[in-house]
């Protein structure tokens, strides 16, 4: 299956309403092409760092329209369109990494990866994207002679602690970039609606590791062990409930615990046992200094059993902090292709997103895409049975594509 788009003609330069009309006209034409590609992404998902077919499906649709790539190192794929020394350049970003979930959903193009599935809904994002730049890349010429460049970053790993944003920024992938845009999925509100918000969007989110180790032994003589998993519950219960006593609860700090392990029978205390959770929290200033104490908790914690505890914190990401500008490009978009009134207000999240490192010393924001069908359920994202309205992924194409045209003015970057 090939996309296929032809540059027009040079023509007088257009006003940025007839190229917002032209892109959503490209992606109308292309509808089912767009779909279909959408569901071979869903059928063939990919973990972090190992989006192998996934990077390969997305260069060959934009080399098949002449557009030049670079394939990052791995996975991953940067692409630029327009004007080659352009006087404003937005970035578009996706992220093409799947989850380590069994579908549920039962749909004809379910996951074909047993344990693997889509479950963010990041398929979405990178259609979105991929037909956003095929579409801008059918005004070409138009773009080159309006100064304007685009840059596709299809990221990796971004459900990975460190994630993929690093090495988009390692690798220069955001020198010469004036904007970055992206959407996520948001299954909470009606396809046909974008959820903005000026500010933080989303928090800073981290992996807390607490490895304990000490004398098993029988279950019959626990005074003869160092009980570890009596001390591996009070871990449990007892770090975030004071981790809440000792950070400002304006922070809107919460540890929350996602896998624990430890022993294999009943009647055996183990000598070793984990937990594993997200540290996640609303202020990036108390982000920054929060590491120590938890450490610091939970050798408090687990003192009184005589365990020892290895704790490995990792910070993941920072907000993502929408830049008010970027914003206003977006909500004019949104006026463009849905209609004013397809705006909703969306609130501040505790779910992370590792787009806020991109955003760190560039500019831009991320909009909610509404994936939910009017009067259909209401689904949870990083859930197997996740099934997102398939109209989105040709509003998230249109839309980045006006959002990238609404960005730009007469005298640069508006």
């Amino acid at each position: 299956m090939t996309l296929h788009t032809t540059p027009p003609a040079s023509a007088p330069l257009p006003t940025p309403e007839t190229l917002v009309e032209d892109v959503v006209e490209w992606v109308e034409t292309h509808r089912g092409e767009i779909i279909a590609l959408r569901r071979d992404l869903h059928e063939h998902p990919e973990v972090s760092w190992q989006e192998h077919r996934t990077t390969s499906v997305v260069i060959e649709r934009l080399e098949a329209v002449g557009v030049m790539v670079t394939s990052m190192a791995g996975t991953g794929a940067i692409a630029d369109l327009g004007a080659s020394e352009p006087r404003v350049r937005i970035a578009l970003r996706a992220d093409l990494d799947a989850l380590p979930l069994d579908e549920e959903t039962g749909l004809p193009f379910a996951s074909r990866q047993q344990g693997v599935c889509h479950a963010c809904g990041h398929d979405v994002h990178t259609a979105g994207v991929l037909a956003a730049g095929l579409a801008l890349a059918s005004l070409q010429d138009r773009l080159e002679s309006m100064g304007v460049g685009v840059r596709l970053i299809f990221q990796p790993a971004e459900e990975s602690i460190p994630g993929g944003a690093h090495k988009v920024v390692e690798d220069g992938w955001l020198e010469g970039v004036d904007r970055v845009l992206a959407v996520h999925c948001d299954p909470s509100i009606d396809v046909g609606t974008i959820g903005l918000k000026v500010g933080p969007i989303t928090a800073a989110s981290d992996s807390v590791h607490v490895t304990l180790t000490g004398r098993g032994g029988h279950t019959s003589r626990p005074h003869l062990t160092q009980d570890l998993t009596y001390a591996l519950g009070k871990v449990i219960t007892e770090v975030p409930a004071a981790l809440s006593r000792r950070m400002d609860p304006r922070s809107g700090t919460a540890l929350v615990w996602g896998a624990v392990r430890a022993g294999t029978v009943a009647n055996v205390i183990p000598s070793r046992g984990e937990v594993v959770g997200t540290l996640r929290m609303l202020d990036s200033e108390t982000w920054v200094t929060t590491g120590p104490l938890i450490e610091e908790i939970v050798h408090a914690v687990v003192s009184p059993y005589g365990v020892t505890a290895e704790v490995r914190h990792v910070r993941g990401v920072p907000p993502v902090d929408n830049d008010a500008a970027s914003v206003a490009a977006m909500t004019a978009a949104v006026g463009s292709v849905l209609g004013p009134t397809a705006v909703v207000p969306t609130r501040q999240s505790l779910g992370g997103e590792d787009l806020g490192w991109l955003l760190t010393d560039i500019p831009g924001a991320m909009a909610r895409l509404g994936t939910r069908t009017p009067g259909g359920p209401t689904h949870e994202l990083h859930q197997g049975d996740l099934i997102v309205d398939e109209e989105s992924v040709l509003i998230a194409g249109k839309f980045l594509a006006a959002a990238v045209l609404s960005s730009v003015g007469p005298d640069g970057l508006l």
